[in-house]
């Protein structure tokens, strides 16, 4: 994945940095779903827009985007 750090980044939601930071620990899911108190389903579609609205296609890439765009620390 290159980083293009021109290119803006659509904002997340609250919610949606929640799931981020919990990614970026290396949490799967499942315990997403227990640690936020919501169905492993919703964690999903939280991911899924995640990786749509960082424009890219996997966990890794969102974590080593959203470190380097300082939305996250490591």
């Amino acid at each position: 994945m290159a980083l293009r750090p021109n290119k803006p980044i659509e904002a997340l939601t609250p919610r949606e940095m929640e799931v981020l930071t919990l990614m970026a620990r290396g949490l799967p899911n499942r315990k997403i779903a227990e640690q936020l108190a919501v169905n492993e389903r919703t964690v999903k579609f939280h991911v899924s827009t995640i990786l749509s609205k960082l424009g890219v296609t996997n966990r890794t890439a969102a974590i080593t985007l959203a470190a380097a765009r300082g939305l996250i620390t490591l």
